[in-house]
């Protein structure tokens, strides 16, 4: 008999044991992330400085858990232009990337921090950086407070798009802007620290980000004039129960949608909204094992993508020509724009890219007393394109001019 006593207490235990798991809810997995680190690295930056804050993002990323299957780092500095150190897909290991980080080298410059603002948020989203779709995104902005452009529409764009900003500042800042700037509530998510004691913040900092990257409650990312993403953490199993997700338009809220997901779903896309338009979302857990609240929140859409209103043709030279335009700007900002050109009578036409924050680009290598189609294309987050062309002509260069005809020499004849 003890044979089979011995089995019927094992599975009593396993029996046991699944019941208890099923009560708790699903294990929580590796959280999953795209963390870009945006350094000041101009020359408002002492090499003291950036050495200190160097070392103090190197054992930042020593404490989390990097890899091609949880987290991936990006680092970009900022300075006159804004530039990458690597992307997202270019380290697998969290010794990689502190190497990596160790090797960086300061920019130096002007502090244009709302440009490398709008530079991130292109990396953030961008497949060909390594960024993934589908998960948390945080960006953590080391600074010494002082920015040659202004921080605060850019900044408030990437928290649109569900983006969790973290601000370290070494203690020059404006507490009132930097507040604003960051993710809320600013306590939690702006620290004012000593350049020296910036090792004090690494493990606050570290269970921050990792709250971010393994979200507990329902939260929107990726929103569009059209869509937005729903992501939430795993409250049940499939065997376990069910979800009911229910959208419903703020200013109509006759017109409810409703979708079905199984317990193992964690996230899902809403598509087919209207722009600039608050929508209503609720999560409606349904469990046979356990009571569990439904959680609600409020998603504000994009304003409709819209292409440049107006292009001015400038300083027309017989081989160039300045084209400048009404930039597009506000949350819907464009991503980056093309300039194509040729001419009007046919032939091969150009193209000049021109990144985000510019809305203006000489053209050259153009032929004297031609007309020109020039098209300025808009280019988005959600793959849309916006254009508008206009005529410009080149004037001709300068005529060569006949040469003068040697004065005549009157002679006068001897009487």
């Amino acid at each position: 008999m003890l044979p089979w006593t011995a089995l019927s207490l094992a599975l009593s235990l396993r029996l046991a044991l699944a019941q208890s798991g099923a009560e708790r809810g699903p294990l929580a997995s590796a959280p999953q992330g795209d963390l870009l680190l945006l350094l000041d690295s101009s020359a408002s930056v002492s090499h003291y400085e950036f050495s200190r804050v160097r070392e103090f993002v190197g054992q930042l990323v020593a404490l989390l858990p990097l890899g091609p299957g949880a987290l991936r780092a990006s680092l970009v500095h900022v300075g006159s232009r804004p530039h990458t150190e690597f992307p997202f897909n270019q380290h697998s290991s969290s010794q990689a990337v502190q190497d990596a980080i160790r090797a960086a080298a300061q920019r130096m410059g002007d502090t244009n921090t709302g440009l490398a603002l709008a530079y991130a948020q292109e990396q953030l989203f961008a497949e060909a950086a390594g960024a993934r779709t589908g998960v948390p995104k945080v960006l953590v902005w080391v600074t010494d407070g002082a920015s040659s452009d202004p921080v605060g529409p850019p900044m408030q764009e990437l928290k649109d798009l569900g983006v969790t900003v973290f601000i370290v500042s070494t203690g020059r800042g404006n507490l009132l802007e930097l507040s604003a700037a960051a993710s809320a509530p600013a306590e939690k998510h702006l620290h004012f620290v000593d350049v020296d004691d910036l090792h004090i913040i690494a493990q606050e900092l570290r269970g921050s980000i990792l709250d971010a990257m393994h979200p507990q409650q329902l939260y929107a990312s990726e929103v569009t004039p059209s869509s937005f993403r729903l992501a939430w953490p795993p409250l049940l199993t499939a065997d376990s129960g069910y979800y009911v997700l229910e959208l419903m338009p703020t200013a109509d809220p006759r017109a409810p949608r409703r979708q079905q997901l199984p317990g193992n779903a964690t996230d899902w896309t809403w598509d087919g909204l209207s722009p600039d338009s608050d929508y209503d979302v609720a999560l409606l857990p349904e469990s046979n094992v356990r009571l569990l609240k439904p959680q609600h929140l409020r998603v504000h859409t994009l304003p409709e993508e819209a292409g440049p209103e107006r292009i001015i043709i400038s300083h027309a030279r017989p081989r160039s020509l300045r084209v400048s335009w009404t930039p597009v700007l506000g949350p819907a900002a464009a991503l980056g724009y093309q300039v194509q050109f040729g001419p009007l009578s046919g032939g091969a036409a150009q193209h000049v890219e021109v990144p985000a924050g510019r809305n203006s680009t000489t053209l050259q290598g153009l032929a004297p007393g031609t007309a020109y189609l020039v098209t300025v294309t808009a280019a988005f987050r959600s793959g849309r394109e916006r254009a508008l062309s206009a005529k410009a002509c080149t004037p001709m260069g300068e005529r060569s001019r006949a040469p003068r005809p040697a004065p005549r020499v009157a002679v006068g004849r001897g009487g």
